[in-house]
């Protein structure tokens, strides 16, 4: 079992802030949408969300299993209370002063429950596999090539988190069809963004196993 030293905790600690505040952005401005190629529209929270997916990664390689879980729990508690804090917030009687907001503040935070929990059973599903699938590749390929198994268990886990919040928000609206359509280029685009990121995972790693030495 590892001893953690106080650079570990103070280490672990960044990286917990990064994976929460990278998944609060995801959630919260992936709402806007950006044109992209051959008329395709993708969100800006494909610049967030596959750090979310990276950071269990780099974790997981430093520190082990339990504690990527741990940062997942972290995760899926942390939706959660957000879920919470936000029914709370739009329910409540607004003041006159207040109301120049309204419209805005409840199209953005007044989300349905549908969507909520489309993206909270998105999210433990598809982190869940990530760390499932990470270690699985690391008993099968071995202790080297991180670059390979963090986005080969990417590819895996981001398809499930792709396709589960799409099915849950959107079945019975959209045609089957037009889901798989929506699926598969935001399951590309955050695939690609993932191997943009590994030498931020390698950097990561790097300055994690400097308080081991």
């Amino acid at each position: 079992m590892q001893t953690l030293t106080e650079k570990d905790y103070r280490k672990i600690l960044i990286c917990l802030t990064l994976y929460i505040g990278s998944l609060f952005a995801a959630n919260t401005l992936g709402i806007k949408l950006m044109p992209f190629l051959f008329g395709t529209h993708l969100s800006v929270a494909v610049f967030s969300f596959p750090i979310v997916f990276c950071m269990t990664d780099v974790i997981g390689e430093v520190y082990g299993k339990k504690m990527a879980n741990n940062f997942v729990w972290a995760g899926v508690i942390s939706i959660l209370l957000f879920l919470f804090y936000s029914l709370i917030s739009t329910i409540t009687p607004w003041a006159k002063e207040g109301l120049w907001v309204h419209d805005g503040y409840n199209q953005i935070f007044g989300l349905s429950v549908r969507f909520s929990i489309a993206s909270l059973v998105a999210f433990a599903i598809g982190q869940y596999q990530d760390v499932v699938s990470f270690f699985f590749l690391k008993k099968q390929i071995g202790e080297k090539k991180f670059w390979l198994r963090s986005n080969l268990s990417n590819i895996w886990s981001e398809f499930f988190d792709s396709a589960i919040f799409m099915f849950i928000a959107y079945l019975g609206i959209l045609p089957v069809k037009t889901i798989f359509l929506i699926i598969i280029p935001w399951w590309v685009y955050k695939i690609f963004m993932g191997f943009l990121y590994t030498p931020l995972s390698y950097l990561g790693i790097r300055m994690l196993r400097g308080s081991r030495a």
